[in-house]
């Protein structure tokens, strides 16, 4: 987790799967459209969904959120595991799953499963905890019991929390420093009408005890209120008319809450909030998201063909490189940031060999094959890939990567790997470690326990 403390969601994740076809010809049997599909895409929803976009965007996410057993939940769970740490609430009943049925860019039909309701459970310790050290919260509400189930430990937070609402959910909690509602949200919320978009966010904003309300209002932007009765109205930068709004309330929520965190008031972050998510909404919004699926058990893919796999369909193949004996927190913020950043990542890990060189005869001390099934079961880690040489650059140039990604203080021309890189056409990006972690220390102490 970062020194800031990370953003964590707490909310209703459901499975969204997008059906691309084309549709030529009406049904003979009844005046809709016949679709011929061709492509079957899966990503999470919800709040999961807010969790993806505030990863992407560089946080450190926690998620806590109710799955269940059934298909859907599984689905979810191992979409979900390559980008955020889940804390996994019961869910009675089903998973939810929304399935749009989509031609030539244009949704024709949308079908909704599931009846899952959250609850507590023995989890509810844990989501304890990772609240009290959040940097700032998001509760993306969508009606299934969630946020209602940690409601108590919501009203006593202090840290930053945004609260994105819906109208089959529960009311925010006093003291949010920012309310997220959609117009339509807003009037469903309000005591009584509202003739126009600023006086109900004015009124939110005094009936929810909220530091802060912004009505979103699609292509317009959004309608800002405080508490102190200051209205502003933050036009979008470029309308986005005509294109995919799915998941823009999310992109608004993710880019609000981060701007909170790292100390921007309210106005600021529904500035941000406003660019970021018209920037989403016009390059695509959620049914642009692609995130790969998990090959089969029985036919697990090379880090070469994963990454064959993932330029093929379009994706940002992202690597990583290091030791990783004694794996620790700080290796697996790193990873879970390094996933955030593309569609698929792949760890190229030292040989036994190439680490004595490195470190010394005493290392490592976890063997190599150890090694690689460790990271393997991370969910976040799509491939691992072993080098025998002291740098990755040979493996580097066969896995070509359009991000490379190193934890530290490093700056990319100081990287012996970077000139590899940059060959291939990739970026080299630099995450701050986690203080206070490193096998080095970690050997020493249990050689001082010793």
């Amino acid at each position: 987790m970062s020194a800031v403390g990370p953003i964590v969601v707490v909310g209703d994740s459901l499975l969204d799967v997008d059906v691309e076809g084309d549709a030529d010809r009406l049904c003979p049997d009844a005046p809709v459209p016949v679709v011929r599909g061709v492509a079957e895409r899966r990503r999470p929803g919800g709040a999961g969904l807010a969790a993806l976009l505030a990863a992407r965007a560089g946080a450190d996410v926690v998620l806590i959120t109710a799955l269940g057993e059934d298909g859907a939940g599984r689905c979810l769970r191992g979409l979900l595991s390559g980008f955020a740490e889940v804390v996994r609430l019961p869910l009675r009943g089903t998973t939810a799953r929304k399935t749009r049925v989509r031609a030539r860019g244009q949704t024709l039909l949308r079908v909704d499963t599931g009846d899952g309701r959250a609850w507590c459970g023995p989890e509810g310790g844990r989501a304890a905890r990772v609240l009290r050290h959040a940097g700032a919260v998001l509760v993306s509400d969508y009606g299934r019991g969630t946020a209602e189930a940690v409601r108590d430990l919501l009203g006593c937070l202090t840290m930053p929390l945004v609260w994105d609402p819906h109208p089959a959910g529960s009311l925010p909690v006093p003291g949010c420093a920012l309310v997220t509602p959609s117009e339509r949200e807003a009037a469903e919320l309000c005591a009584r009408p509202y003739p126009l978009p600023e006086l109900a966010a004015r009124g939110l904003a005094r009936e929810l005890h909220a530091a802060a309300v912004a009505v979103t209002l699609g292509g317009a932007g959004a309608v800002l209120a405080t508490a102190r009765g200051h209205t502003l109205r933050v036009p979008s930068p470029a309308p986005a008319t005509g294109y995919d709004t799915c998941g823009a309330g999310d992109r608004f929520a993710a880019a609000a809450v981060l701007a909170l965190r790292d100390g921007a008031d309210a106005e600021e972050a529904v500035r941000e909030a406003v660019a970021e998510a018209t920037r989403f909404v016009r390059t695509g919004g959620a049914s642009a998201i692609r995130l790969p699926e998990p090959a089969p058990p029985e036919l697990p893919r090379t880090a070469l063909e994963l990454a064959a796999v993932t330029r093929a369909s379009g994706g940002t193949l992202v690597a990583t490189g290091g030791c990783f004996d004694l794996l620790h927190a700080g290796h697996v913020s790193l990873l879970r940031q390094a996933r955030a950043l593309g569609d698929a990542l792949i760890v190229c890990v030292n040989s036994d060999e190439s680490v004595r060189r490195l470190k010394g005869p005493g290392r490592p001390v976890v063997a190599e094959r150890d090694r690689v099934e460790i990271l393997r079961a991370l969910g976040c880690v799509d491939g691992v890939a072993v080098f025998t040489e002291d740098t990755p650059n040979v493996l580097i140039e066969r896995l070509r990567p359009d991000v490379w990604v190193k934890g530290g203080d490093y700056t990319g021309l100081e990287l012996p790997e970077a000139a590899a890189v940059r060959r291939c056409g990739g970026d080299v990006v630099v995450l701050p470690s986690v203080p206070g972690h490193s096998t080095t220390g970690l050997i020493a102490a249990a050689q001082e326990v010793m």
